[in-house]
């Protein structure tokens, strides 16, 4: 089957399209890449969406839902057309949406019970209606009914594509929350380890926008950061953030590493003086040691890292990561084979043809669900198959 996968991430840029080819039943895939595109959003609609996200109305959520339906659309007609492929060369779409909300710790509800939730917008029956594709949406809430976090779970990709028989590896992805998947030495599924580690590019991106007042979105390549100078008090401060500490499983976004967190910087960095490029070095650090920090909960030894998400391109957060492990080899997505920008992308895809064939893809171990279950709601396209599940 031909697959698009679609993904946003929570630093709300825009959507990153990956096409693929993907065969096999089970767990035995054969995954190859075809196409990757990405649709930016535009300025003012970014910060919409992130702006939804703590402050947004049920209209304004209702509304940027099916905004966003439409921009996921063009994504997935962007990336057939960098494979020179049509709609109807394309079996299925995977589609994360955009999270707005992410309330993975229970609270308990009078008369119901403990409840955790998790929101993603981008309307799939828009998706489907404009592209005629079978789409496969809302992967999230079905492990958290379940009694999961709804997240991590690109783990179960990362099994599936980067286990090794001799080596133990540590999955590094550095999207605006960073996460990590622990993969033993020719271990099943059921081995790996997988959480949220707290902030990737979500506060560097942050401090950049706010610093810059809005002209730069980003610390490209990490140049700026690399001029400047770790503070080491500010550093303290930050390595005692409670997420650290808590045990998996755990997940986290925006709610706990955004505007808060961003506050506590900005105003640490006015007492003691110091400059946007000091801020980042030390945010970056920071980023790097709370990576660093998920070997607390692994039971077992970490022969090679290899780093993925937007946060490779930052040399200044690459060169932190490789100090704070060493000697363990540092290596990224790219390296290894797949495109490090696109592999999100490319895992959601997957879980639509888990999906579509009836297969379990939770990793009950890294969301802490009370069992595999399948994942996602299927809206049919306009050429709706006889699905063999």
């Amino acid at each position: 089957m031909n697959v698009i996968g679609l993904m946003s991430g929570t630093s709300g840029d825009g959507v990153d399209a990956a096409l693929v080819s993907i065969r096999g039943r089970g767990h035995a895939l054969h995954v190859a890449p075809l196409a990757f595109a990405t649709y930016p959003y535009p300025s003012s609609l970014r910060a919409r969406v992130l702006d939804s996200a703590l402050h947004g109305t049920v209209a304004e959520i209702c509304h940027l839902n099916a905004v966003l339906g439409e921009v996921f659309a063009k994504a997935a007609h962007r990336v057939i057309r960098t494979a020179g492929l049509r709609a109807a060369d394309v079996d299925l779409i995977g589609s994360h949406g955009q999270t707005v909300h992410h309330l993975p710790q229970p609270v308990r509800e009078p008369g119901v019970g403990l409840i955790r939730s998790t929101l993603q917008i981008g309307e799939p029956a828009v998706i489907a209606e404009r592209t005629g594709i079978t789409t496969v949406a809302q992967f999230r809430t079905r492990d958290v009914a379940a009694g999961g976090q709804g997240a991590p779970l690109a783990p179960y990709v990362h099994h599936l594509l980067f286990r090794d028989a001799r080596r133990a590896r540590l999955i590094v992805n550095l999207g605006g929350i960073s996460n990590v998947t622990y993969l033993p030495a020719a271990g099943g599924v059921e081995t790996l380890r997988a959480f949220d580690t707290g902030p990737g590019n979500m506060i560097l991106d942050a401090l950049v926008q706010r610093l810059t007042h809005g002209r730069q979105a980003l610390d490209r390549g990490g140049r700026m950061a690399a001029r400047g100078r770790v503070d080491p008090k500010l550093l303290i401060e930050l390595l005692t953030h409670p997420f650290l500490r808590r045990r998996p499983p755990k997940s986290t976004g925006r709610e706990e590493f955004g505007a808060s967190i961003l506050t506590r910087v900005l105003r640490a960095g006015r007492r003691r003086r110091l400059s946007t490029a000091d801020l980042l070095a030390t945010c970056s650090l920071f980023t790097a040691m709370a990576v660093g920090s998920a070997r607390r909960w692994l039971k077992g030894p970490v022969d090679e890292v290899i780093v993925g998400g937007g946060g490779v391109r930052n040399r200044t957060l690459m060169a932190d990561l490789a100090a704070v492990f060493q000697p363990t080899p540092v290596r990224t997505f790219d390296e290894a084979g797949w495109d490090s920008k696109a592999f999100e992308a490319v895992a959601f895809a997957v879980l639509a043809y888990q999906t579509i064939h009836g297969v379990a893809t939770n990793v009950p171990g890294a969301t802490g669900a009370r069992r595999p279950v399948v994942l996602g709601a299927i809206i049919p396209g306009e050429r709706t198959r006889p699905w063999r599940v």
